[in-house]
């Protein structure tokens, strides 16, 4: 990886490339520290330095933001709700026959979906926006901090509206930023931000772990979590690359008297078909039980029950269903991501099949058995991966922050993986060596 980088820099337009897309992540990261006005800073920062201040229910949103949900910048709400929306939108396309067209007229039908995508996150960072400030002036942004209701001292409508309007466009901007990496940079412009956002809070939380630590001055847990990591990032590679190739036979067909097809060539199931997209539905869905109770104020027995459960991350009710919920996420989506019939209606059309098995319907049908099959070890995967942070935070005593969870480790790793094919598929295109030198 490192060579492929060292032989990037050294071609002048990738070099640009890359360049400009540092800068936009020097950029990015520079906002994420720009306090929103209305904001007291020293009693956020005062409320940072506490012990508990990391955890809560805002873990996963405030990784997304590289920390900058917690400090209330100008980036708080970070890339969260435009991945929010591209999800939405893409469950949306299978239900609205208007979002299924548009997804079928190509290049064109894409931009208009992209368009839907960008009004629908200005929407959302205007709701995640009020919430935000509403859990700021209530104090519940921060748990057992003693200046949390000073936060946000001025309750006018004014400052309010500002906060709300400073935290949309900061929203909106990191969303351009992310397109033009995109389409002056190197990689996809959204999953980098996603991935700095990431890997910003790591030598914070891995120094945590080390001054939290009790044997050899917290060196031993600090190397324990250090061989962790590493152990996790070679079987997330490890899997992620794992795949089942399907061959498939194209006929060959005469057209004139030129000849078409002939060809063999397969279809790539990816033991992880759904990504890291269920990790993300199961917490954003367990939040939801808690935020309720939180924010009714209530001390009924419901509401106590899910406090008990659902807020602190080890009991065991919440274990079991997070771990249920990433195996039920993980068949959903990959049932409306990837379509059998109309996959095997596509080989018929251009007169593929694949060894063995008719056309048609019983391709569909052993399309649907394999990937039923390799779907199996695959959510059972994301589960697991997605209790590390539980059971570190059992045995090492680390926060909710713990840098190697399941979902950090996804991300990165996935991201990294892409951008890397990226840069060596275009240097080979810059330096292709033939047969004859």
């Amino acid at each position: 990886m490192l060579t492929a980088f060292a032989r990037a820099f050294k071609t002048p337009d990738l070099r640009k490339k890359l360049l400009f897309t540092l800068g936009i992540i020097v950029l990015y990261r520079a906002g994420a520290h720009i306090p929103v006005p209305g904001v007291d800073y020293t009693n956020v920062q005062e409320c940072m330095d506490q012990a508990e201040a990391q955890q809560g229910l805002f873990g996963l949103v405030n990784m997304f933001s590289g920390g900058a949900l917690l400090q209330i910048t100008i980036f708080a709400l970070g890339i969260m709700p435009y991945i929010t929306a591209s999800i939405i939108l893409q469950l949306l396309t299978v239900v609205i026959p208007r979002l299924e067209a548009l997804k079928k007229e190509g290049q064109s039908g894409q931009g208009k979906i992209t368009q839907y995508t960008r009004y629908l996150t200005v929407a959302l960072a205007i709701l995640q926006g009020t919430g935000l400030v509403a859990t700021a002036r209530s104090g519940s942004l921060f748990q057992n901090c003693s200046v949390s209701d000073s936060i946000v001292p001025d309750d006018s409508i004014f400052v309010t509206i500002t906060m709300v309007i400073t935290m949309t466009a900061g929203t909106a901007l990191v969303m351009w930023l992310g397109e033009l990496i995109t389409d002056r940079g190197i990689g996809n412009g959204m999953s980098i931000l996603m991935f700095i956002s990431i890997a910003a809070g790591f030598p914070s939380a891995l120094w945590a772990i080390r001054q939290q630590g009790k044997i050899m001055d917290g060196w031993l847990e600090f190397s324990l979590v250090i061989l962790c990591g590493l152990a996790m990032v070679g079987l997330v590679v490890f899997v992620e690359q794992a795949q089942r190739r399907i061959p498939v036979q194209y006929a060959k067909r005469m057209i004139g008297r030129r000849s078409y097809g002939g060809t063999s060539t397969y279809i790539p199931l990816k033991v992880n078909q759904a990504g890291v997209i269920p990790v993300i539905f199961a917490s954003s869905l367990l939040y939801i039980p808690a935020l309720i109770a939180q924010f009714s104020g209530s001390d009924a027995g419901w509401a106590t029950w899910v406090e008990n459960n659902f807020v602190t991350g080890d009991h065991p009710v919440y274990i079991i269903t997070y771990f249920l919920l990433i195996v039920f996420f993980a068949f959903f989506y990959v049932a409306i991501s990837f379509n059998p019939e109309e996959v095997a209606d596509n080989m018929k059309k251009y007169g593929g099949f694949i060894p063995g098995i008719r056309a048609g319907r019983p391709t569909a049908e052993y399309l649907s058995y394999v990937l039923n099959r390799i779907t199996w070890p695959g959510s059972l995967y994301l589960g697991l991966i997605a209790l590390v942070p539980t059971v570190a935070l059992v045995t090492l005593n680390a926060n909710q922050n713990f840098p190697f969870g399941g979902t950090s480790i996804l991300i990165i790793v996935g991201v990294g993986l892409e951008t890397v094919k990226q840069i060596e598929s275009q240097l080979q295109q810059r330096h292709y060596e033939g047969f004859l030198r």
